[in-house]
């Protein structure tokens, strides 16, 4: 039987590929997001999958979409949990209140309500696993990134938790954190990083890969086929795991 596949903010970046790998293996797979446009193409170029929007800081509109995914999915084997955002870059005592409310509510409290309304179907699956998206954030501290790291360490207790609570269903729960991931997103968080501290733009980049081994940003596809491995019987007795995939961070 194809896998059920359920995945938050999945038009771009990593959240794209997890949709295209996981179709690509036969899955059926249900996509929100809250680019309509982004929808529509992915829709298109991906026979079967359906594609709905959600604003994920909206608990009612969670409340709505997770049901809807189930039944137009006929189940739920895997849930990625992919939406989250960078956030300003400010230190604590200038961080807008409000921003840091925003944060919290995509990257950790929207993931807390996908998830609790997603655990009854995959306790009806044969092999339930959740995929939560943290962050090499949320294993070290970064200046000038409090609530988007705060929320990163929350996503690794929150993994760690439902992997103990669910372990007895035969539910897997584990956390991917990449680290520096090619894309717009980075290169506005190097912009912001660069603002703040006066460097240039490549300053910033080149301090970053110094702490890395393998001198290159991490590829989405790469971080797609892990969650295809970590969702397939070869990781049937992996659980609980934060796995980095950072391009070998030194201090790690």
């Amino acid at each position: 039987m194809p896998q059920k596949v359920l995945i938050t903010a999945g038009v771009a970046g990593i959240g794209r590929e997890f949709a295209r790998a996981f179709a690509k293996t036969g899955a059926k797979v249900f996509i929100c997001d809250i680019d309509d446009k982004g929808l529509a193409d992915m829709a298109r170029e991906i026979p079967g999958l359906v594609a709905r929007r959600c604003d994920m800081s909206q608990r009612a509109e969670i409340d709505k979409m997770v049901p809807e995914a189930i039944a137009a999915l006929g189940g739920l084997d895997v849930l990625i949990n992919n939406a989250g955002v960078s956030g300003m870059t400010l230190p604590v005592d200038q961080y807008p209140p409000d921003d840091w409310d925003k944060v919290v509510a995509i990257n950790l409290t929207g993931m807390f309500d996908t998830t609790r309304l997603a655990i009854p179907a995959l306790k009806e699956s044969e092999a339930g696993v959740i995929i939560n998206m943290t962050s090499i954030a949320g294993r070290f501290g970064f200046a000038n990134r409090s609530p988007y790291a705060a929320t990163k360490w929350g996503v690794i207790g929150l993994t760690k938790t439902l992997a103990v609570e669910l372990g007895a269903w035969g539910i897997r729960a584990n956390a991917i954190a990449p680290g520096q991931v090619e894309g717009d997103r980075i290169q506005r968080v190097f912009q912001g990083r660069a603002q703040i501290s006066g460097k240039s733009v490549k300053e910033v980049q080149d301090e970053s890969f110094a702490y890395t081994s393998i001198k290159k940003f991490v590829d989405p596809k790469d971080i797609a086929a892990l969650a295809v491995f970590l969702a397939s019987p070869a990781a049937k007795t992996i659980s609980g795991q934060v796995i980095p995939i950072d391009s070998d961070r030194q201090h790690a």
